[in-house]
């Protein structure tokens, strides 16, 4: 299989050797183990490279001393823990040995944000940098753009898990998607946050990418699911910290007109979501491009900024009169509108409303002709 370096893998190297624990998150089959061994390789002898979910490695970590991490430590600088969330308190072992060992550097990796610290208790307050590796990002792979056009469709449907785009054909591309969704949204997330009713988040994740890109309403979704609003945005939540969901807010500055506590909700990968309500049609036979489309071309654009470790802030724009903008960004007190058509000879007409409020921003379009200079 050929090696496709990660954005974040120099961000990480530069990193070693700062006394600090690297916690990088990401939903499981997204290249972490792959990403860390590079690497360990890289990095030489004075690497130790353990699993989380070995128990003899958890057993390790049980006695939470100074001279016990030494023997477990030795000589080595760089301390790699994969699937750290396993070991049983384990964000105090990180805590007590950063302190305890100025040479030391920790990577540890965690399929949720809540996974290695929170469940310990334990803040790494000034002790940590977090990063975010997630399914391949278009700036990740070495394609002309003739090679990313030609390929559009299939990420469109299929997503861009490392696997799925190595795997050659439609229906084993489907079938690893589906077993992905099994295997890790019903199991390993349910066992995690202890939820029990594995058919209500699954049936909350079916309603969800029916709705993508849309405004939803937790007080509806929770009728349509028999639970309160309540579980419904902690599910939701839930969902976000393990990097299936994100959600896309709206922006307001308290102008009257304006909808000020919507939100929008997309899957951060097309494959995921297909595999949740089955539909692996070609775009040929499809309804819904212009949900894939744009929850395409957030994604790329969240994955590229976050990557550049930018501050960028995303939301959409709503009046209540029903003028929309698709995105909007904010950083540093600027500001920027986007529409995204798929179609580069769809018309686009910005609101009046939108203009009059933000005079000073500008609305740009991004269609199939142009989306490359928007994620790359």
């Amino acid at each position: 299989m050929e090696k496709i370096n990660r954005y974040i893998e120099n961000q990480l190297i530069k990193s070693i050797g700062s006394n600090k624990v690297l916690l990088l998150y990401g939903t499981r089959r997204v290249g972490k183990t792959f990403l860390i061994r590079s690497i360990q390789e890289k990095q030489g002898s004075k690497t130790l490279f353990l699993n989380g979910e070995d128990f003899d490695v958890q057993e390790l970590f049980k006695k939470r001393s100074i001279a016990n991490y030494q023997t477990i430590l030795g000589d080595c600088s760089l301390l790699i823990i994969d699937e750290a969330q396993a070991i049983p308190e384990i964000g105090k072992a990180l805590k007590l040995m950063i302190d305890s060992f100025q040479h030391l550097t920790i990577l540890a990796t965690g399929s949720s944000s809540l996974d290695l610290v929170n469940s310990s208790g334990e803040p790494l307050t000034g002790r940590q940098y977090a990063f975010t590796l997630y399914p391949f990002a278009q700036t990740e792979l070495s394609e002309t753009p003739f090679e990313a056009l030609q390929r559009l469709d299939e990420r469109l449907v299929f997503g861009s898990y490392p696997e799925v785009i190595h795997i050659p054909g439609r229906e084993e591309k489907s079938l690893y998607l589906q077993q992905l969704v099994q295997s890790y949204l019903l199991k390993d997330i349910l066992a995690y946050s202890g939820i029990r009713h594995a058919d209500k988040i699954f049936s909350l994740l079916r309603l969800i990418a029916f709705q993508a890109g849309s405004e939803v309403s937790y007080n509806e979704l929770g009728n349509q699911l028999g639970m309160s609003k309540i579980t419904v945005e902690n599910y939701l939540d839930l969902l976000s910290k393990v990097f299936i969901l994100y959600k896309l807010p709206s922006y307001s500055s308290n102008h009257r007109s304006e909808i000020a506590k919507g939100a929008k909700w997309y899957f951060f990968d097309n494959g995921i979501r297909n595999a949740v309500i089955n539909d692996f049609r070609m775009p040929a036979l499809r309804n819904d491009m212009g949900v894939l489309w744009e929850s395409y071309v957030i994604s790329e654009r969240i994955k590229k900024m976050r990557y550049q470790r930018s501050l960028t802030q995303f939301y959409f724009w709503r009046n209540y009169q029903q003028q929309e903008v698709d995105l909007i960004e904010t950083e540093n007190g600027q500001m920027r509108g986007f529409e995204i058509k798929l179609s580069p000879g769809k018309k686009f007409k910005t609101s009046s409303a939108f203009k009059a409020t933000y005079p000073d921003c500008q609305i740009e379009p991004v269609h199939r002709d142009n989306y490359l200079d928007f994620i790359l």
